[in-house]
């Protein structure tokens, strides 16, 4: 069963929120997701996206996808890829199709001359962990990522 990658497309902006609520599903973090419809196509496929989206498929049904933006690394002097999220179906795993999305990503990459392909990945999810090291990626120990929303993030803009 040969994996294709595809780009995203406006089609697919319900398919794209299924798996964004499969993964956070996954991830125990399906409470959390306030993403509707509406909001992926806007930002996915609006006037000017600042975030983009392929699609694994095997056999013309899709059965995975990564989602992603442009970072920019002031070491390295260049943009990179940040993965915001990678998920691809219980059913279809072991197919190549996670791979496949990760190598679509690499070749972008290099063809763009991009710096880096970064993401994270929770600490618990050893499945993933393992698979992301057997491609070579190396863990980010020394970091701690940081987030401010809601409260906080309005206190801040407020100074």
């Amino acid at each position: 069963m040969p994996v294709t990658i595809r780009p995203a497309v406006p089609g697919d902006s319900a398919l794209i929120l299924r798996f964004i609520r499969d993964l956070a599903e996954y991830e125990k973090l399906l409470d959390a997701v306030e993403a509707t419809r509406d909001d992926v196509t806007v930002a996915l496929f609006g006037e000017n996206p600042k975030a983009f989206c392929d699609i694994a498929e095997i056999d013309g049904e899709p059965v995975g996808f990564a989602l992603w933006f442009y970072n920019f690394s002031t070491f390295v002097g260049r943009h990179g890829i940040y993965l915001e999220d990678l998920f691809v179906r219980p059913e279809a795993r072991g197919a190549g199709a996670g791979k496949a999305l990760l190598a679509n990503l690499a070749r972008r990459c290099l063809d763009e001359n991009l710096g880096r392909l970064e993401w994270a990945v929770l600490d618990w999810n050893a499945p993933s962990i393992a698979f992301y090291d057997s491609l070579g990626a190396a863990a980010m120990d020394e970091w701690i990522v940081r987030r401010m929303t809601g409260d906080a993030l309005r206190k801040l803009a407020a100074l």
